[in-house]
Formats: C-alpha cells, structure tokens, sequence
C-alpha cells in the first residue's frame, strides 16, 4: 500500500520513467507470448525454442532500463529522518522492489490482453486472421504457461533492483563505528577516557602512525589555550576534518582507470576473431545456422559493455590534456567522476547498435523471418537501451547537484556549466560513436561474405 501511494504521489517525471518501463514489460511479455504461440502452431521444437531464446535479449535490455528507473526514483531515496519513521535503507529497497513490480505487472497485464484480442479470444479475430502464424488462433492457450512466460519480466524486474539497492556496508563505515575519538582528537579503538597525564606520558603514543607524523616534518609552535587546559599539538584531528571524511568530499574523483578496460579490449578483439572464423567455415543465410558467429557477436557485445566505463574515463583525461581552460577541466574531471555510471549505458548502447549493423548484413533480406516480431525487438532493444542510457545521465545530474550548487555559491557562470556540458556530450559521441562504426564494419564484413 505504500509502494502505490508513493506511485501514485511521484513527479510527473518519474511517472513518465514508470510508464516507459510498463511499456518495455508490454513489449517483451508479448514477445514471449509470441513464441508460446508458435510453439503451438508448429511442431518443431527447436524453432520455437531458438524463438524463446531470442526473447532473453528484450528481456535482459527491459531488467536493466527497470533498475535505472528504480535508481533515479526520488520517493525511494534515502533522506534524513525517514529512519525514525521505519524508512530505513531496507525498507527503501523494498518499496523500489515492489514499484518496479507493479509497473512491470502493469505492462504483462496490458501484454496479454493485446495477444487475446489478436487471437480472437475477446471480440473477434482482427486483420482478417492475417497474423495467426504466431498467434495459435483457434488452438486452446495453456494459461499456466502464459502466466508463468509474463512473471518472468516481474519477477526478474523486482529482483534485480532488489540486488542492486540493497542496503551496504563499507569497510570505511566498519572502521569508523569501531573507532571513538580520545582526548584531542586521537584515535583510539576503546571508549575508555584517560586523562592528560596518561595521554601525555612519553613513549605512549609512540605508535607507527605517531612515528610516521614525526618524521614528516616538524610541527608548528603550539598556540596556548585560552581557558588553561595546556597546549594543542600539531596532529590535533577533530572528528568533522579526519582524514576518512575529508576523502568523501564531492566530488570524489577516481585517479586510475576502472579495472574492466583491458578484459574488455580482449574480449572485444576474442569476438572479433570468432565473427572473422565464421567467414571462413561459413554456414547458412539465417543467424540460427551460424553459431560461431552468434557467440562472436555475443563476445564482441560484451567487450563493448566491459570497455565501456574504462573508455569514458579516458575520455575525460583526453579532455584534460595540452592545457586545459576552466570548462574542459570541469568537463573531464565529471567524466573521470562518472565514468562507471555513464561508461555501462554507453557500451550497452555501442553493443546493440553495431550487434543490430551486423545482424542485420546477415539476414537474408527477402527472408520471410523477417517479420513484425523481429522488427519489435529490435525497437524495443534499442528503445531501452536509450532510455537507459538518459535515464542514467538523469542520475549523474542528481548525484553532482550538491557539487553544481557549490560551483555556483563560488562563483562559476551559468554559461560555464553549459560548456562543460556540451564538451562531455560531444566528446562521448565523438569517441563512441568512432567507436560502434568500427565494430560495426569490422563485425559485418566477415559475416556478409
């Protein structure tokens, strides 16, 4: 009940995100249905069978966009203060689980009345009975199977947004919990109070952190304290400036590469090289009879997806190079920053665009195959994929609005922030874009042979 109350009181924006994700449901429990009713209609089962697993493709495209979604969803968001009212980081989690689950049961609802409507089963069989080649008009549909093949995108949805916002503890948090703060703002791992004289007996701090401070350098002359307590020393650490809380300060900008850079480049070229084996056995017109070269495109989409992060914080180091000014520094110092939130989207979106470039330089095209089906799934992948990928750039503006707000109170120019902008989109574009038409070609000239 309060999953739908928070549903029902979103923004107008969030609503829209919602319907996108009821949508993607729609298309993708339709395709299933689609293939139950193919596996009625005909009686080999390694067509139907290589139908259904073409499904897995919108399904996993429509999982994704619905945990986006659920991740830029404000009514879900932990805030301060919802904790003393029972919104803890669990309960959140569960909410989120339970609105992407409506939403998706939405969409498999809508689904199976559209397949009834075109079989005939509600009104009368539309088009003249044109579409009943994967409909199974006239054949009884098994409603168990048809109800267990449109749980798959609810179930699936709500899981993995489960997963993904479940409530973590770092091992800087753990640490910090363990730690209390003795007198002058030393750590320590035990509450027990001392006084001055047994915090200042020598030898009794001399620890290898003590001794590390020493030998950097020596202190400044102690200030004397106003009310008498004695003198500060110069490795005084309150508890607002320690070194733990400074290093989260935003925006937190990673130095190294993310670490999937080089398994991407190797399972992009491994991919590549299998496309390029395929030409050579050679095989059938249709993609079910080539099988090396579906598992070298698979190989190469997944290159594509794992070199995505490490590729957009290259581009913000690109961006950085031969002396900089004030917007290609900040427009590379966010692409470094967001370079693992912005870099999957884009090599998911890379992967399914040259996948569909060289899907399509395999099919035959006056391949009767071809039909309205493949042609949904291919617009629903991609429509996904895109939503996705906005959906993700929705997020990154959220997760730097405190950073953008302090830009502002120093002093940046509006205009300043808009360049930076219109460097990091036209950088990406200009790099993956490069990018997914090299793979592109490179995957469909061995295939088209």
């Amino acid at each position: 009940m309060l999953a739908l109350r928070l549903t029902r009181g979103a923004h107008l924006a969030a609503q829209l995100r919602r319907l996108l994700v009821a949508a993607a449901s729609a298309g993708t429990g339709f395709l299933l249905l689609s293939a139950l009713g193919h596996a009625l209609s005909h009686p080999d089962p390694s067509a139907s069978a290589l139908r259904l697993a073409w499904c897995a493709v919108p399904l996993a495209a429509t999982v994704h966009f619905a945990v986006a979604v659920a991740r830029t969803d404000p009514a879900t968001r932990p805030r301060p203060g919802l904790s003393a009212i029972g919104l803890g980081p669990a309960r959140l989690m569960a909410i989120s689980a339970a609105t992407t689950a409506l939403s998706c049961v939405l969409g498999s609802t809508l689904a199976l009345l559209v397949f009834l409507q075109l079989r005939g089963d509600l009104t009368g069989t539309p088009f003249d009975g044109a579409a009943t080649d994967f409909l199974a008009a006239g054949r009884p549909l098994p409603l168990p199977a048809a109800l267990t093949l449109l749980a798959l995108v609810p179930l699936s949805a709500s899981a993995a947004v489960a997963v993904t916002l479940r409530p973590r503890g770092s091992a800087a948090d753990a640490a910090r919990a363990g730690r209390t703060y003795g007198r002058f703002g030393a750590y320590r791992r035990t509450a027990v109070r001392e006084s001055f004289g047994s915090y200042g007996r020598f030898g009794r701090q001399l620890g290898a952190a003590a001794r590390g401070r020493r030998t950097a350098g020596p202190a400044p002359e102690p200030e004397p304290e106003p009310d008498g307590d004695g003198p500060q020393t110069s490795d005084q650490t309150s508890p607002e400036t320690s070194p733990e809380t400074s290093a989260e300060a935003p925006p937190a900008v990673p130095l190294a590469s993310p670490s999937g850079l080089p398994w991407g480049v190797a399972v992009l070229a491994a991919g590549l090289a299998m496309e390029a084996f395929a030409s050579r056995t050679g095989g059938g017109s249709t993609p079910g009879d080539r099988p090396s070269a579906l598992l070298g495109l698979a190989l190469t989409a997944v290159g594509l997806t794992l070199a995505g992060p490490g590729l957009t914080h290259l581009c913000g180091r690109l961006l950085q190079t031969a002396r900089p000014g004030a917007s290609r520094l900040l427009a590379g110092r966010v692409l470094m920053a967001e370079a693992t939130r912005i870099g999957c989207p884009l090599g998911v979106v890379c992967a399914v665009m040259s996948t569909a470039y060289a899907l399509a330089s395999l099919h035959d095209r006056e391949d009767a195959s071809f039909g309205p089906l493949v042609v949904l799934g291919a617009l629903l992948v991609a429509g996904c994929t895109t939503a996705t990928l906005l959906t993700a750039a929705v997020e990154a503006k959220q997760a730097r609005a405190d950073t953008t707000a302090a830009l502002r109170r120093l002093g940046a120019v509006a205009g300043t922030l808009r360049r930076a902008a219109a460097l990091r989109a036209g950088a990406l574009l200009a790099l993956f874009g490069l990018l997914t038409l090299v793979v592109a070609e490179l995957s469909a000239w061995p295939l088209a042979r």
